[in-house]
Protein backbone atom coordinates (compact mmCIF):
# COMPACT_ATOMS: atom_id res chain seq x y z
CA UNK A 1 0.00 0.00 0.00
CA UNK A 2 2.91 2.58 0.76
CA UNK A 3 4.31 1.89 -3.04
CA UNK A 4 0.76 2.26 -4.12
CA UNK A 5 0.62 5.38 -2.28
CA UNK A 6 3.56 6.66 -3.57
CA UNK A 7 3.72 6.31 -7.01
CA UNK A 8 0.31 7.62 -7.61
CA UNK A 9 2.00 10.27 -5.52
CA UNK A 10 4.52 10.41 -8.21
CA UNK A 11 1.93 10.36 -11.07
CA UNK A 12 0.47 13.51 -10.13
CA UNK A 13 3.85 15.29 -9.45
CA UNK A 14 4.93 14.29 -12.74
CA UNK A 15 1.50 14.94 -15.00
CA UNK A 16 2.37 18.83 -15.39
CA UNK A 17 5.75 18.21 -16.46
CA UNK A 18 4.59 15.53 -18.62
CA UNK A 19 1.73 18.14 -20.18
CA UNK A 20 4.53 21.15 -20.71
CA UNK A 21 6.84 18.63 -22.36
CA UNK A 22 3.83 17.07 -24.73
CA UNK A 23 2.07 20.50 -25.07
CA UNK A 24 5.46 22.14 -26.40
CA UNK A 25 5.47 19.39 -29.40
CA UNK A 26 2.10 20.21 -30.84
CA UNK A 27 1.00 22.69 -33.41
CA UNK A 28 -1.46 25.48 -32.40
CA UNK A 29 -4.37 23.68 -33.06
CA UNK A 30 -3.62 20.25 -31.09
CA UNK A 31 -2.54 22.78 -27.77
CA UNK A 32 -5.86 23.80 -27.72
CA UNK A 33 -8.04 20.74 -28.86
CA UNK A 34 -10.76 19.19 -26.41
CA UNK A 35 -10.69 16.64 -25.15
CA UNK A 36 -6.97 17.06 -25.11
CA UNK A 37 -4.50 15.12 -27.38
CA UNK A 38 -1.74 13.93 -24.64
CA UNK A 39 0.63 12.44 -27.38
CA UNK A 40 1.28 15.14 -30.37
CA UNK A 41 1.28 13.57 -33.95
CA UNK A 42 3.79 14.45 -35.81
CA UNK A 43 6.03 16.56 -33.30
CA UNK A 44 6.79 19.95 -33.98
CA UNK A 45 10.41 20.28 -32.79
CA UNK A 46 10.59 23.75 -34.80
CA UNK A 47 8.80 25.06 -31.54
CA UNK A 48 11.78 25.40 -29.66
CA UNK A 49 13.65 27.23 -32.12
CA UNK A 50 10.53 29.59 -32.58
CA UNK A 51 10.03 30.32 -29.18
CA UNK A 52 13.74 31.16 -28.94
CA UNK A 53 13.73 33.49 -31.38
CA UNK A 54 10.51 34.94 -30.98
CA UNK A 55 12.12 37.51 -27.81
CA UNK A 56 15.83 37.78 -26.56
CA UNK A 57 15.45 34.68 -24.44
CA UNK A 58 19.10 34.28 -25.21
CA UNK A 59 19.70 37.99 -23.27
CA UNK A 60 17.01 36.30 -20.37
CA UNK A 61 18.76 33.52 -20.22
CA UNK A 62 21.90 35.11 -19.09
CA UNK A 63 20.06 37.72 -16.88
CA UNK A 64 18.68 34.73 -14.95
CA UNK A 65 22.21 32.70 -14.30
CA UNK A 66 24.28 35.78 -13.48
CA UNK A 67 21.17 36.88 -10.93
CA UNK A 68 20.90 33.19 -9.63
CA UNK A 69 24.61 32.86 -9.30
CA UNK A 70 25.10 36.06 -7.80
CA UNK A 71 21.78 35.61 -5.53
CA UNK A 72 23.24 31.90 -4.31
CA UNK A 73 26.79 32.97 -3.43
CA UNK A 74 25.80 35.95 -1.37
CA UNK A 75 23.09 34.05 0.49
CA UNK A 76 25.84 30.85 1.18
CA UNK A 77 28.03 33.35 2.54
CA UNK A 78 25.95 35.94 5.06
CA UNK A 79 23.76 32.78 5.95
CA UNK A 80 26.82 31.00 6.84
CA UNK A 81 28.39 33.14 8.77
CA UNK A 82 25.18 34.18 10.52
CA UNK A 83 24.01 30.99 11.17
CA UNK A 84 27.73 30.30 13.03
CA UNK A 85 27.39 33.11 15.32
CA UNK A 86 23.95 31.93 15.96
CA UNK A 87 24.81 28.71 16.90
CA UNK A 88 27.79 28.21 18.19
CA UNK A 89 29.12 32.19 19.69
CA UNK A 90 27.58 33.63 22.64
CA UNK A 91 26.77 37.37 22.76
CA UNK A 92 24.17 39.56 24.04
CA UNK A 93 20.49 39.53 23.49
CA UNK A 94 21.30 36.72 20.76
CA UNK A 95 17.54 34.96 21.54
CA UNK A 96 16.12 37.91 21.48
CA UNK A 97 16.89 38.83 17.79
CA UNK A 98 16.98 35.55 16.46
CA UNK A 99 13.44 35.29 17.64
CA UNK A 100 12.46 38.90 15.77
CA UNK A 101 15.11 37.51 12.90
CA UNK A 102 12.56 34.21 12.43
CA UNK A 103 9.53 36.76 13.11
CA UNK A 104 10.12 38.78 9.91
CA UNK A 105 9.04 35.27 8.33
CA UNK A 106 5.52 36.13 9.20
CA UNK A 107 5.50 39.18 6.97
CA UNK A 108 4.59 38.38 3.54
CA UNK A 109 6.75 39.54 1.15
CA UNK A 110 3.41 41.55 -1.32
CA UNK A 111 3.14 43.89 1.79
CA UNK A 112 6.96 45.15 1.33
CA UNK A 113 6.50 45.23 -2.27
CA UNK A 114 5.59 49.49 -2.26
CA UNK A 115 7.87 50.80 0.42
CA UNK A 116 10.49 48.43 -1.36
CA UNK A 117 9.69 50.17 -4.57
CA UNK A 118 9.94 53.47 -3.12
CA UNK A 119 13.12 53.12 -1.31
CA UNK A 120 14.71 51.78 -4.57
CA UNK A 121 13.80 54.49 -6.68
CA UNK A 122 14.59 57.23 -3.76
CA UNK A 123 18.64 56.09 -3.94
CA UNK A 124 18.42 55.18 -7.61
CA UNK A 125 18.38 51.26 -8.46
CA UNK A 126 15.15 50.94 -10.50
CA UNK A 127 16.27 49.37 -13.74
CA UNK A 128 19.74 48.29 -12.04
CA UNK A 129 21.43 44.93 -11.31
CA UNK A 130 21.65 46.10 -7.60
CA UNK A 131 18.19 46.28 -7.20
CA UNK A 132 17.92 42.62 -8.79
CA UNK A 133 20.57 41.02 -6.63
CA UNK A 134 21.39 43.02 -3.72
CA UNK A 135 18.18 42.48 -1.36
CA UNK A 136 18.37 38.92 -1.78
CA UNK A 137 22.15 37.88 -0.79
CA UNK A 138 20.56 37.04 2.91
CA UNK A 139 17.45 35.21 3.57
CA UNK A 140 15.98 34.35 7.68
CA UNK A 141 15.46 31.03 6.28
CA UNK A 142 19.13 30.24 5.20
CA UNK A 143 20.42 30.96 8.58
CA UNK A 144 17.73 29.14 10.51
CA UNK A 145 18.47 25.97 8.37
CA UNK A 146 22.26 26.02 8.29
CA UNK A 147 22.18 26.93 12.18
CA UNK A 148 20.14 23.76 13.09
CA UNK A 149 23.30 21.88 11.22
CA UNK A 150 26.17 23.89 13.07
CA UNK A 151 23.94 23.34 16.70
CA UNK A 152 24.97 19.72 15.89
CA UNK A 153 28.42 20.20 15.85
CA UNK A 154 30.04 19.63 19.40
CA UNK A 155 31.78 22.05 21.16
CA UNK A 156 34.94 19.92 21.50
CA UNK A 157 35.82 20.40 18.13
CA UNK A 158 36.01 24.18 18.99
CA UNK A 159 37.44 23.82 22.14
CA UNK A 160 40.52 21.18 20.71
CA UNK A 161 40.57 23.77 18.08
CA UNK A 162 41.54 27.08 20.18
CA UNK A 163 43.68 25.07 22.12
CA UNK A 164 45.64 25.19 19.01
CA UNK A 165 45.47 28.48 18.34
CA UNK A 166 42.78 28.51 15.04
CA UNK A 167 40.69 31.49 14.82
CA UNK A 168 37.12 31.45 14.75
CA UNK A 169 37.14 32.27 11.06
CA UNK A 170 39.69 29.52 10.21
CA UNK A 171 37.10 26.89 12.17
CA UNK A 172 34.40 28.12 10.68
CA UNK A 173 36.19 27.71 7.17
CA UNK A 174 38.38 24.74 7.80
CA UNK A 175 36.30 22.42 10.57
CA UNK A 176 32.45 23.45 10.39
CA UNK A 177 31.93 24.42 6.69
CA UNK A 178 33.05 20.82 5.57
CA UNK A 179 30.75 19.32 8.36
CA UNK A 180 28.08 20.94 7.62
CA UNK A 181 28.26 20.74 3.05
CA UNK A 182 25.25 18.75 2.92
CA UNK A 183 23.09 21.90 4.41
CA UNK A 184 24.92 24.02 2.27
CA UNK A 185 24.58 22.43 -0.82
CA UNK A 186 20.63 22.32 0.48
CA UNK A 187 20.54 26.30 0.95
CA UNK A 188 22.30 26.64 -2.49
CA UNK A 189 19.58 24.55 -4.46
CA UNK A 190 16.77 26.34 -2.69
CA UNK A 191 18.36 30.33 -3.13
CA UNK A 192 19.07 29.18 -7.20
CA UNK A 193 15.45 27.95 -7.43
CA UNK A 194 14.45 30.98 -6.17
CA UNK A 195 16.39 33.11 -7.49
CA UNK A 196 15.54 31.46 -11.22
CA UNK A 197 11.54 31.68 -10.63
CA UNK A 198 11.71 35.41 -9.15
CA UNK A 199 9.38 36.96 -11.11
CA UNK A 200 7.14 39.94 -9.36
CA UNK A 201 10.29 41.76 -7.94
CA UNK A 202 11.90 41.59 -11.29
CA UNK A 203 8.65 42.53 -12.99
CA UNK A 204 7.62 45.52 -10.67
CA UNK A 205 11.70 46.84 -9.96
CA UNK A 206 12.47 47.00 -14.07
CA UNK A 207 10.91 48.04 -17.06
CA UNK A 208 13.97 47.37 -19.41
CA UNK A 209 14.15 44.19 -21.79
CA UNK A 210 17.94 44.15 -20.94
CA UNK A 211 17.17 43.50 -17.17
CA UNK A 212 14.29 40.62 -17.78
CA UNK A 213 14.94 37.12 -16.59
CA UNK A 214 13.04 34.15 -17.83
CA UNK A 215 10.19 34.19 -15.97
CA UNK A 216 9.01 37.60 -17.21
CA UNK A 217 10.34 36.91 -20.72
CA UNK A 218 7.08 34.33 -20.43
CA UNK A 219 4.69 36.71 -20.73
CA UNK A 220 5.73 37.36 -24.19
CA UNK A 221 3.59 34.68 -25.48
CA UNK A 222 0.43 35.97 -23.28
CA UNK A 223 -1.01 38.77 -25.87
CA UNK A 224 -4.17 40.29 -25.90
CA UNK A 225 -4.95 38.28 -28.79
CA UNK A 226 -4.69 35.05 -26.91
CA UNK A 227 -1.89 32.51 -25.62
CA UNK A 228 0.53 30.71 -28.07
CA UNK A 229 0.36 27.77 -25.63
CA UNK A 230 2.46 26.09 -27.63
CA UNK A 231 5.12 28.75 -28.07
CA UNK A 232 4.94 28.84 -24.13
CA UNK A 233 5.33 25.66 -23.01
CA UNK A 234 8.41 24.67 -25.10
CA UNK A 235 9.94 28.11 -23.54
CA UNK A 236 9.03 26.62 -20.21
CA UNK A 237 10.55 23.47 -20.98
CA UNK A 238 14.17 25.33 -21.78
CA UNK A 239 13.26 27.23 -18.41
CA UNK A 240 13.10 24.29 -16.64
CA UNK A 241 16.44 22.21 -17.81
CA UNK A 242 18.73 24.74 -15.88
CA UNK A 243 17.05 23.76 -12.79
CA UNK A 244 16.71 19.87 -13.47
CA UNK A 245 20.31 19.95 -14.10
CA UNK A 246 21.25 21.76 -10.88
CA UNK A 247 18.77 19.27 -8.33
CA UNK A 248 20.07 16.11 -10.40
CA UNK A 249 24.25 17.22 -10.09
CA UNK A 250 23.42 18.51 -5.44
CA UNK A 251 20.72 15.08 -5.64
CA UNK A 252 22.92 13.16 -2.85
CA UNK A 253 24.01 16.40 -1.27
CA UNK A 254 20.04 17.68 -0.83
CA UNK A 255 18.81 14.33 0.02
CA UNK A 256 21.06 14.66 2.72
CA UNK A 257 20.44 17.79 3.89
CA UNK A 258 16.98 17.40 4.42
CA UNK A 259 17.31 13.80 6.52
CA UNK A 260 20.24 15.42 8.56
CA UNK A 261 17.91 18.22 9.79
CA UNK A 262 15.33 16.60 11.69
CA UNK A 263 17.84 14.42 13.57
CA UNK A 264 17.76 16.36 16.64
Amino acid sequence: MVYIVLLGSAVVMATPFFWMITTSLKDKYQALRVPPVWIPNPAHWENYPAAWNSAPFGRYFLNSVFLAVTSTLGDLITATLAAYAFAKMNFLGKSVLFALLLGTLMIPGEMLLVPSFILVKRIGWYNTYQVLIVPWITSVFGIFLLRQFFRTLPDELWDSARLDGCSRLRFLLQIAVPLVRPGIATLALFSFIGSWNAFLWVLIMTDKVELRTVPVGLRFFMMEMGTEYHLLMAAATMAVVPVLILFLLAQKQFIQGIARTGLR
